[in-house]
């Protein structure tokens, strides 16, 4: 028989993560759960939108130069009712539309985003760089990031659904400090 280590070791079959017991418990969350509670926590959306033939549902955070914040984003997701692509940009240029406000997901929060925000329809212009390129099907999509996306300040996340006649939403969340 096999004499085990009395030390805790990864390799040991006594090894734990965390003790968690019932007068001292260990509590683990992701970090936008923490953002959330602390007030930092913002989502942007375009709510459904129609999108002409050829054009593609564009949604956009600009952390601005100078703001002091940087801004990690967490999840993408929305809906779609045809087969289209997701894309994620740094950068580009959308232009006209509306800039839809971010909602701090602390209900009650005074604390408001330090970002700025773009929608429309169309094309992405100016010179994007895309770094991902998900295909989806007809139906809801979501695409956890857990804040590995970094976008200091100067630097601008778009996320583009299409192209082609359907109807799209796109849900941007991140937390920012």
């Amino acid at each position: 028989m096999t004499n085990y280590s009395i030390f805790n070791k990864s390799n040991s079959p006594l090894y734990t993560e965390i003790t968690n017991t019932f007068s001292s418990p260990g509590i683990e969350s992701a970090p936008a759960e923490d953002a959330d509670k602390s007030g930092l926590l913002y989502t942007l959306s375009s709510g459904s939108v129609s999108v002409p033939s050829g054009s593609s549902l564009l949604l956009q955070v600009s952390n601005p130069g100078g703001s002091g914040k940087t801004m990690y984003v967490s999840r993408v997701m929305g809906g779609v009712t045809a087969a289209a692509a997701v894309l994620m940009h740094s950068g580009g240029t959308i232009t006209g539309g509306t800039t839809p406000t971010p909602v701090n997901m602390l209900f009650g929060s005074s604390n408001v985003s330090s970002m700025t925000t773009r929608q429309n329809t169309g094309s992405l212009t100016g010179t994007p760089v895309t770094f991902a390129s998900l295909p989806v099907t007809a139906g809801l999509y979501t695409i956890p990031i857990g804040g590995s996306i970094v976008v200091p300040p100067g630097q601008t996340f778009t996320v583009t659904v299409g192209t082609g006649a359907l109807n799209a939403s796109a849900v941007v969340t991140w937390w920012e400090f």
